[in-house]
């Protein structure tokens, strides 16, 4: 069986209608493997990170929320952004920066906004949604949530993308699929979207409230507890049900090596 998705290239300049198989990439006609192709992140909009909306990492961190600087547990969902900067994509190397040993691997789904949502009911939420990605959300291991993380994660390349869009109507049940992290082909980490405190319409109700959302931007519905790590020479796949898989290789800032441009 084969699902329509969306999908940019180096050598493209918008989003190209992509047909994925078991074993292959349908695009213009010919059949190719993954490989063949030089990908691009399929999202140019703005990433907006959630943090606290899995449960087991809100339920780790109970006792912190009742201390300074703001004495009780957050009302509203908790942001940031990943900049232009940290925007990589599948099969693309992740450069470490010298000064860390290792960087935190938060693999999670992408939601990819598909028109303005402002002051969006949690009903009609998912009429807003074009569709969805894998989205891995490197980080610098770091402790405090009370100021922006701004060095740990918004170093270049910290936020690969893809490899493609899938449309919403081949994702029957978002707020009930499996993401799987794998480090060199080894099981990892397993998390499931049932587990957000938030669930896709209600986090984009929630959001849209205060701030609109628009065409192609991307809400990441969260970062698992006690995220895996990855060192240099570390390939890190992610995999998504109904989407596909994410896969980047980890090396050293001063050892990165450019690849060859492809399709």
């Amino acid at each position: 069986m084969m699902y329509h998705a969306k999908a940019r290239f180096s050598s493209t300049t918008g989003l190209e209608d992509i047909y994925i198989g078991q074993s292959h990439v349908e695009w213009k006609g010919e059949k190719l493997t993954e490989d063949a192709f030089s990908w691009q992140s399929p999202v140019v909009g703005t990433v907006y990170g959630t943090l606290l909306n899995f449960q087991e990492q809100v339920d780790a961190l109970k006792e912190d929320f009742h201390k300074a600087p703001y004495n009780k547990p957050p009302e509203r969902p908790v942001l940031y952004i990943k900049p232009r900067n940290t925007i990589n994509a599948h099969l693309k190397e992740v450069a470490i920066p010298k000064e860390a040993e290792m960087v935190e691997v938060n693999g999670t789904l992408g939601v990819v906004i598909g028109k303005t949502a402002t002051h969006v009911k949690e009903e009609d939420a998912l009429d807003y949604v074009e569709g969805y990605t894998i989205v891995n959300d490197v980080s610098i291991p770091h402790r405090s949530f009370y100021r922006p993380a701004i060095k740990q994660k918004a170093r270049d390349g910290f936020c690969p993308i893809g490899p493609w869009i899938v449309l919403k109507e081949n994702v029957p049940d978002p707020d009930n699929i499996m993401i799987w992290t794998f480090k060199n082909d080894e099981l990892i980490q397993v998390n499931s979207t049932k587990d957000l405190v938030r669930s896709i319409p209600r986090l984009i109700q929630d959001i849209s409230e205060y701030m609109t959302l628009a065409k192609g931007d991307l809400l990441l519905v969260g970062i698992p507890h006690d995220p895996p790590t990855a060192k240099a020479g570390d390939t890190i796949r992610i995999e998504i049900d109904h989407i596909g898989s994410l896969e980047n290789r980890f090396v050293y800032e001063n050892v990165r090596v450019a690849g060859g441009e492809k399709v």
